[in-house]
């Protein structure tokens, strides 16, 4: 096992690799997985990655989009960047080898809520994620620079006089605990969906990058801001699957338990609205209709071509006894992205010298208070990439380690206590979900916080941790701002609220004005 290495990446979703193709001529790079190198919420990312690549489209509008969806929030320059350096990301993926769909000649885009153009590439249909990992992948492996290092899981980062030096880690085929020291860190190790009962996010999204980071005193940014994506399918047995959001940018209706379409009556896009209007709409029609579902329609239109286009999404539903062609699907929202996370600059950087992020686990200020669909994967490429240029800008030193601190076994109860896993998501999920007050976050809060003096090892007082912050953030925002919904303070406040929440560990909760630098 190696003891030292140049650069160290945690996480191998799309932000992961990004940066590990831009990093693997500069020196030893190490990426450690949490499991096999492919589980990552981008291997399950079905709706596609957006950017500007067609005629009939403009930075501009992308910009506008993004902003608008983020609910004055944004931080304009974060976005400014992602839409400007997001079409050559894309060429970048397409020269790696990336086949996006395509009609004849010219890539095909599809829509998307919140859009005012088509400019969402897909592949495959709706396995893009799955395609961008393969891609990116194949061309890490004919580098042959960088050594992966699956099954490790990340329960801290190293720090020695205010800068990462390294990190601890956990062998879960041996349960050997090991640290290895570097240069310098990037966190890409996605966000926290698992927090939550009902999630679409793989087993592996326990937000342990957000807590490592927290505990090394980094900023923890915009926590409140949950995205739950508003049409998981909900049949008893099945997954969380996600019914990827470009079914309704084709045409895709919702309807109630009495087969009602109801859309229209919470907002004048009706399905096109942005996911915290949907997710909020199917909450309260389920509540009015006194059921847990509502239903996703998509038999009105071509048979084929839902076939064609959603392939992946047809075959999982045939699994659990829906032919989407012919009948309607049985959904309800989930948990599905993390606006907030650790705060970085334009580049990755935290305030912990030596600790870079991107992706998901980072909040740049690009998503603001609600993510615009399909700009997730864009960011991963983008910021990915300017995480790893910073990271050799910077040309930190190798830490001065004189000897490798001793391997030493760890407790055989190394994953997230059992009981406390399923006392945290019930939680979450009743408390600190699509709609909130003050008297649930307030007992939330409580909860979590002797959970997290009761957690008998770092995986578990990491899980409890990002769930504290979330929930501390939510009873801090006293207004209803994108995915952040008070039904005590039902009204968005700019007068108060036009700020960022931010959390360190040993201060107090504060906020910073948007556009302002820590």
């Amino acid at each position: 096992m190696v003891d030292h290495a140049d650069y160290i990446i945690i996480g191998s979703g799309i932000a992961g690799l990004r940066a590990c193709l831009e990093l693997a001529n500069a020196g030893r790079v190490v990426v450690f997985t949490k499991e096999e190198v492919t589980e990552s919420n981008t291997e399950y990312a079905q709706g596609g990655v957006a950017a500007v690549i067609s005629d009939d489209d403009d930075i501009a509008l992308h910009f506008e989009d993004t902003i608008n969806a983020g609910a004055g929030l944004c931080e304009k320059e974060a976005v400014r960047v992602l839409v400007e350096e997001g079409p050559r990301a894309i060429e970048e993926l397409i020269e790696w080898g990336a086949e996006f769909d395509r009609t004849g000649d010219r890539l095909e885009l599809g829509q998307e809520a919140a859009h005012s153009r088509r400019r969402i590439l897909h592949a495959k249909g709706d396995s893009t994620g799955r395609e961008i990992v393969r891609a990116m992948l194949a061309q890490l492996y004919r580098l042959n620079k960088v050594e992966l290092i699956q099954h490790a899981l990340s329960v801290e980062l190293v720090t020695r006089e205010g800068r990462c030096i390294g990190v601890g880690f956990i062998d879960t085929i041996t349960g050997i605990y090991h640290r290895v020291f570097s240069r310098a860190v990037i966190l890409t190790t996605g966000g926290a969906g698992q927090l939550y009962a009902h999630s679409t996010n793989p087993d592996v999204a326990t937000g342990d990058g957000m807590a490592m980071a927290y505990y090394a005193g980094a900023v923890l940014a915009d926590m409140e801001f949950v995205q739950f994506h508003p049409t998981a399918l909900s049949v008893p047995g099945a997954p969380n699957f996600l019914l990827s959001e470009a079914m309704r940018g084709e045409g895709a209706l919702l309807r109630n338990v009495h087969r009602e379409w109801f859309m229209s009556a919470y907002h004048e896009r009706a399905e096109l609205a942005p996911r915290d209007v949907v997710s909020r709409a199917i909450i309260q029609e389920m509540a009015r209709t006194q059921s847990d579902v509502v239903f996703l329609d998509v038999t009105h239109l071509n048979a084929e071509r839902i076939k064609a286009r959603f392939p992946r999404i047809y075959t999982t539903c045939l699994q659990y006894g829906i032919d989407i062609t012919r009948e309607l699907i049985p959904v309800s929202p989930a948990a599905h992205y993390m606006m907030g996370g650790v705060r970085t600059d334009l580049h990755g950087r935290t305030c912990v010298t030596g600790l870079y992020a991107a992706g998901e686990v980072a909040c740049a200020g690009i998503h603001g208070a609600n993510r615009l669909a399909s700009n997730s994967l864009l960011e991963g490429l983008v910021f990915g990439a300017r995480a790893a240029r910073a990271v050799l800008a910077d040309a930190l030193p190798a830490p001065a380690v004189a000897t490798v601190d001793k391997k030493e076994p760890w407790p055989a109860d190394w994953r997230i206590e059992p009981e406390v896993f399923h006392q945290v998501r019930t939680l979450m999920s009743r408390h600190v979900s699509i709609i909130r007050s003050a008297d649930e976050l307030a007992q939330a809060v409580e909860k979590l916080a002797s959970y997290e003096k009761r957690a008998t090892n770092l995986p578990t007082r990491n899980f409890v941790t990002v769930a504290r912050l979330v929930a501390t953030a939510a009873l801090l925002r006293q207004e209803s701002r994108g995915a952040h919904y008070r039904s005590d303070f039902p009204e968005r406040d700019d007068n108060r609220w036009l700020v960022h929440s931010a959390q360190r560990l040993g201060v107090e909760p504060y906020t910073i004005p948007v556009g302002q630098a820590d």
